[in-house]
Order: C-alpha cells, then structure tokens, then sequence
C-alpha cells in the first residue's frame, strides 16, 4: 500500500452518514480490472452501511453523460444519490486515443463537480500497462475502488457539514 494514501484511509471525516447513497458507475470495457474496482467500492460501502446502486456503460469516454444523466433522472424523485462514484480504467495503446479519452473523461468529470450538487469521484484508471492497473486493485498503490468509496463518503460528510454552517 501507498504511504501516500494513508490519511484518506482512516475514518477521520466520515460523519452524518444518515440517509447517504452513492450510485457507482462504471464501464464494460476492461471489466476484469473494473469490476474489482467496483467490488471493493462495494465492500468498503457495505461497511459504513452506505446504499449504493450500480449503472454500467460501455466504456470510460461514456461516464461523464451517464452520471450527468443520473443525476437528472433522479430528479424529483426523492432518491437523488448524494454522491456519483464513476470506475473505468484505460490502458496505453499505440495510438493517440488514450490521450484523447483520459482528457476526455477527466475534463468531463472535472465539468461535473463544478456543476452538480453532488460530488462525483473520479475513479478512472488511467495506466500504462495491465500490471500498473492490479497495483491498483489492493498491490502496491492501495485499492482504488475502496479509496473512491471513502473519498465519497467523506465528501457527503464534507457537504453536510457545510450545509449546517
């Protein structure tokens, strides 16, 4: 694990969880990383006893549009989630194109926080090769999934707090 991350993994700043739910959205394209990232997003969620509900798209450049969409979907309904946690992972090729959706994705996601209400965690891995992405699945560099899971909730914590002062 990343001495790095230590800080974001404790519970410091995970208060007033009361009613907290968190839509995880996440790709089809390279699902043997993804869907592990989904999985301990799922578990560290479990813990806190947070709801959490789950859309998949096809692929990363796609994620932007479905957590805008989500968010206006649940409009009105009394269910709108009070966070968006969006998972993919691309991996390097030999063309441009990961350039072009790791820009993509991050500016959209990026557009996201600044316009919703609810904070949307960027999730994306964006790797040279397959091994960098399983350092990422709880190797080396921690568990990604469970650390969007924490920054979620910290956040909603975070939000919370505010809205009381």
């Amino acid at each position: 694990m990343s001495i790095y991350n230590q800080t974001l993994l404790n519970d410091a700043g995970i208060l007033h969880l009361e009613g907290a739910s968190v839509v995880i959205a996440y790709t089809e394209w390279n699902d043997f990383i993804v869907n592990e990232l989904v999985t301990g997003c799922e578990r560290s969620l479990d813990q806190y006893k947070a709801k959490f509900t789950k859309a998949v798209v096809p692929g990363a450049f796609e994620l932007p549009f479905a957590c805008r969409q989500i968010w206006e979907q649940t409009k009105g309904t009394g269910s709108q989630p009070s966070a968006i946690i969006a998972f993919g992972c691309v991996i390097r090729g030999e063309t441009p194109h990961f350039d072009y959706v790791c820009k993509a994705v991050t500016d959209g996601i990026l557009q996201l926080n600044l316009e919703l209400p609810v904070p949307v965690i960027f999730g994306i891995l964006t790797v040279d090769n397959i091994e960098q992405a399983k350092d990422r699945l709880g190797g080396a560099h921690g568990h990604k999934g469970e650390e969007a899971a924490l920054t979620a909730l910290k956040m909603i914590s975070f939000q919370r707090q505010l809205a009381k002062i």
